[in-house]
């Protein structure tokens, strides 16, 4: 649902927005959050709009892993390990400087683009900047997310290994034509 204003304020389907002509003014609800530019260099001088990230406290991003997180050997585990397995964050320290007083996190999936004009008015609103070391890591992980090639990890198995493997995961595993078990025909 939509909050659509002409006139008026009324809700009113996604679809029937989409098959309407006309041109509609929208009401969304907007809520100010961290975010960090994704964009290139180069785009941001010359683009119209500026590709930003969203930025989340670590434990909405990868939630599952930091739950039992409660040493400093633990959070080390989390931090590198599912760093190099999951690419869909890059992880961003405490720093008061920049108003962070908790692990946080960039998330990929979360994009918002703002046009450049618009942006560069609000200069203060700029907290912080990666260093050069992390600013290198965090434009090869950008560029690692938004490369992967979406694959099912046991099309290479054999019809065996596939047993195994379903055993330990059993949500949305649909065996491929060649993995189904071989019978031998009758004599």
């Amino acid at each position: 649902m939509a909050l659509v204003r002409d006139d008026g304020a009324e809700e009113v389907e996604w679809r029937d927005i989409a098959q309407d002509n006309g041109e509609k003014t929208i009401i969304l609800p907007v809520k100010p959050v961290f975010a960090i530019v994704a964009s290139q260099d180069c785009d941001n001088v010359r683009g119209q709009d500026i590709t930003l990230c969203e930025i989340k406290p670590f434990p909405q991003v990868e939630g599952q892993a930091t739950k039992s997180a409660k040493s400093p050997k633990s959070w080390v585990s989390i931090i590198t390990q599912q760093a190099r397995k999951n690419l869909k964050w890059f992880y961003l320290p405490p720093d008061e400087n920049v108003g962070f007083i908790e692990k946080m996190a960039v998330e990929f999936a979360l994009t918002i683009r703002v046009p450049r004009i618009g942006l560069e008015g609000f200069r203060s609103f700029r907290k912080g900047r990666l260093n050069d070391v992390a600013d290198e890591h965090f434009r090869e992980r950008l560029s690692e997310f938004f490369r992967r090639y979406p694959y099912d990890e046991w099309y290479s198995l054999n019809p065996d290994e596939l047993e195994s493997y379903q055993k330990l995961n059993t949500e949305g595993i649909s065996p491929f034509p060649w993995q189904a078990p071989q019978t031998l025909p009758e004599a």
